[in-house]
């Protein structure tokens, strides 16, 4: 009897503790390849972004209305994509801030880098002038610094 609730109190013990190790990891920054990240860090990524979006979508403006593509069908839909991207990373902005931890904006992320890779093959076959392409690699960079966090594949895979 004394053997049998020995074992029990030593079950019970072993299930409480790895209990209490896995709530310890979960509040425990995230790793992304090796390095840590808090969610200031990420926030900051975040945030740069979203200005860069915003310089970017306003240069692509621009670029497309100095091209061959004015005034035409083509141009409106590239221009709803490039806003659209600019919305979600705002949209994303928002919601990191309202979150306990930053894993929990994955798909937001995966969202915005689904969007930024169907610009990207844009910026990569039109010509669109230095200040724009200077200001899409920006963006593509930090875009790409998110999703290495995130673990996520790179603007221009193919697994968007």
């Amino acid at each position: 009897m004394k053997e049998n609730l020995m074992k029990l109190i030593v079950g019970v013990s072993a299930v409480f503790m790895i209990l209490v190790i896995a709530d310890i990891s979960n509040a425990q920054p995230r790793k992304a390849r090796g390095k840590i990240y808090t969610k200031k860090q990420v926030e900051k990524v975040i945030k740069r972004v979203e200005t860069r979006a915003d310089n970017f979508v306003d240069n692509f403006d621009e670029s497309l209305d100095n091209s061959r593509l004015d005034g035409t069908e083509r141009e409106d839909n590239l221009m709803k994509k490039a806003r659209k991207l600019e919305n979600e990373t705002d949209e994303l902005e928002r919601e990191f801030d309202k979150s306990d931890r930053w894993i929990e904006n994955k798909a937001q992320v995966r969202k915005v880098l689904n969007l930024a890779t169907d610009i990207n093959r844009t910026v990569k076959k039109r010509r669109l002038g230095k200040k724009t392409e200077a200001n899409w690699a920006k963006l593509r960079y930090e875009l790409n610094t998110l999703a290495r966090i995130y673990r996520l594949p790179l603007v221009g895979s193919s697994a968007y």
